[in-house]
This record gives C-alpha cells, structure tokens and sequence, in this order.
C-alpha cells in the first residue's frame, strides 16, 4: 500500500508505528535505553540527538499529519518554539511577530532576544498589510499564530506566506489551537509548524511535550540547535504521544462539535458579553477561517458582564474545570489576566483585548447538554 495517499485516520492510527519483532504486539513497544552502541553502526543513537526509536517513530507521524518532510518531538511546546526561533535567528536578524501570540511566545521575545541581538516587531494588527509594514532588510522570519490564544482571531495563512515569499523571508505558525486535522499550513504556503504538543497531540492532560515540523533542510538547522539546547522528549514520553495521535482525529472532530453548540449556545446568554469562536457566523473573521480550516477548533473564548465575579464563577463550576492547560478530553477554563498572559503588564493585555473578565474555554468531549448545564448554574451563582 501506498501510505503516502492514506487518510488522516489512517496516519493516526498506523504512520509511525514500530512493529514488535519479537512478540508481534499490536502496539509500539517502548526503547528506553539511553546508550547505544557507536561502533560498526549506521546511526549513532542518543536521546539528546533525538533519533532514538520512539522519537523518530512520533516524528514520522506528526511529519505525516502536517504534510512536512521531518518532524521532531520537544519535551515541551517552548522547548520547540525556542529551538526553532533559534535555529534560524542569529545576532543581527529581525523577525516580525504577530501581536496577538502565546504569553509564554511573547515572554521568550521580549525577555531573551534582546540579549542576544536580535531585533523583532509586532505588528499592529492582523492584516497582510500589518505583517509587510514591519519587514525590514535584515526581516528573516515571520511568525503568526492562528487561531490565537486566548481570543480566537484568524490570520491569513496562504497571505503572509505568500508575502514572506516575495520578500525571500521564511515563516513558522504556531499551530497548536487548530492542530493538523483542522489546519495544515504547509499545504498554504507555511515553512515551520510547531506545536505544543502537550495539548491536542496529547489530548489527555497527562504528557509535556512539544513539535516542530518542516523540510529536511529547515530541520537539520533545527536537529543543530537541538543538540546544543537539550529539549529532548523521553521514549516513555514519545512511546505516550505516539499512542495518543492514534485517536486524535476522532478527538478533534468532537472537540469540533461540542465547541460549535457551545459557543452558540453562550452568545444566547444575557450574562455573557462576548463569544470568540471561528465557527460562529458573527466572528470577524469567520470567512477567512473557513476557507483555510477543515474545523473551526475545541477552543473558545468569551467575556461576563462586568457585574459578575470570574472568580466566583469558576468556583461555581462543577463539571468544567479550572485548570491551567487546555485541549484534554475533559473541559477547562481559565482567566489568561492571571495566567497565560499574567506577565503581560495591564496595559499590554488591554492592547492585544484580553480583559479581565475574558475566560478562555477548552471545550472536551462530554455531553454538551450537561456542560450547558454548568454553565448556566454558574452564572446564576455568582
């Protein structure tokens, strides 16, 4: 069989796999050593060089799912993102930076480049027009993220690689909110995906790790910078991530669903403001998402009235839970002003709109009806 024309499910469920030699089990067996022989050997085998069988095994198929050459497994998703930027920026180099980003992303920016010399920009919104305004000579690398975190706005994939592209720039996009079953930016235009791979790729709330895919040319820039950095992935880590993607395509598609009902569902309650939802037909960006995604995503967002305590609201809640990740098969939610985005100052969340009354909502995979329900005794408790 031709793997290369199979499904998505397919990829999920059988790119990668190593097959068990000696007892012909059905699941990839686990390689936990950590040396390896160095003589009279093809491929010298070490965890920090990241070509143990278990992370080669998990980088096939996450290369498969993003339509990339190579892809390799971090042990956290800024343990890719910086890997990645690093791989590619030197003292001297510019990179533009969309402005609504990952706190952690933007922490990483504002905290380390500086030190380093290299020199970024933000943009000032989300157009094509916003990326090429801040390009400069010295521009090597444009990064976007879409759908963002926490508000759920849209960028023009296929725009700002084409425009990356005339200016002779590379990109990278964080794709971790869509994952590769509703979004592949390679197929776009897209040089670098990353993921954090902790989140749907995972999808349980159970592993810590991190993706980076693109062309074997990239990657070996970034295999380079790897070994210096150490963000190394475990086998026992790669071996729960491999196993995990086997169901993530079921996963996302009810992440889907659910997030769709419950995003209309809540732009239907008097106590809630705003709903940020790429599937709603009021979003701003609605037309763009749907013609760049194959589903709108298990992440949402929106804001109470100011009249209500978002503390107490998430302490009402029964069901959904508090929590400080996302993209796990239960639901959470959680304030970004004292967590992802706490290291922002007052009035840079206000620049990029994360209020103080904006919560953002992991929807899982459970009844809606019954994550309806919580919601709605949780606004008349607080």
């Amino acid at each position: 069989m031709n793997s290369k024309k199979w499904g998505v499910h397919t990829h999920c469920t059988h790119t990668g796999e190593i097959n068990d030699l000696q007892y012909g089990g059905a699941v990839s067996p686990i390689f936990m050593a950590t040396s390896y022989p160095y003589m009279d050997v093809d491929v010298k085998r070490y965890p920090r060089y990241f070509n143990t069988p278990n992370q080669e095994a998990v980088g096939r198929k996450i290369a498969a799912l993003e339509h990339a050459e190579i892809a390799m497994p971090f042990a956290s998703g800024m343990a890719a993102v910086s890997t990645a930027l690093f791989a590619i920026l030197s003292a001297g180099d510019h990179i533009v930076v969309q402005n609504e980003i990952y706190g952690g992303t933007f922490n990483l920016i504002i905290e380390e480049f500086n030190k380093m010399g290299i020199h970024y920009s933000f943009t000032k919104g989300l157009t094509v027009s916003d990326f090429e305004q801040e390009i400069k000579s010295n521009t090597k690398l444009i990064y976007i993220e879409t759908p963002s975190n926490p508000l759920l706005s849209i960028t023009d994939i296929k725009g700002v690689a084409n425009l990356a592209k005339q200016h002779q720039i590379l990109t990278a996009i964080d794709n971790t909110f869509a994952s590769p079953i509703n979004q592949t930016p390679i197929d776009l235009g897209i040089d670098i995906v990353i993921h954090s791979a902790t989140k749907y790729l995972g999808g349980h709330s159970d592993i810590s790790a991190g993706a980076v895919a693109s062309t074997a040319e990239i990657m070996e820039k970034v295999w380079h910078k790897s070994k210096n950095l150490g963000g190394n992935l475990s086998d026992f880590m790669c071996y729960l991530l491999e196993r995990s993607i086997k169901t993530l395509g079921v996963r996302v598609e009810r992440h889907n669903k659910n997030a769709q009902e419950m995003a209309e569902f809540l732009q239907e309650q008097p106590l809630i403001t705003k709903v940020f939802y790429p599937g709603l037909t009021s979003h701003r960006d609605h037309e763009l998402a749907t013609s760049q995604m194959h589903g709108f995503g298990g992440m949402l967002s929106f804001e109470l009235k100011d009249t209500l305590d978002v503390i107490k609201f998430q302490q009402q809640l029964k069901l959904i839970k508090p929590s400080m990740s996302l993209a796990g098969v239960e639901s959470t939610i959680l304030l970004p002003a004292k967590t992802s985005h706490a290291l922002l100052s007052p009035e840079q969340r206000t620049d990029i709109g994360v209020s103080d009354n904006l919560l953002r909502f992991s929807v899982g995979i459970e009844d809606v009806k019954d994550l309806q329900e919580d919601i709605l005794q949780a606004l008349v408790g607080c």
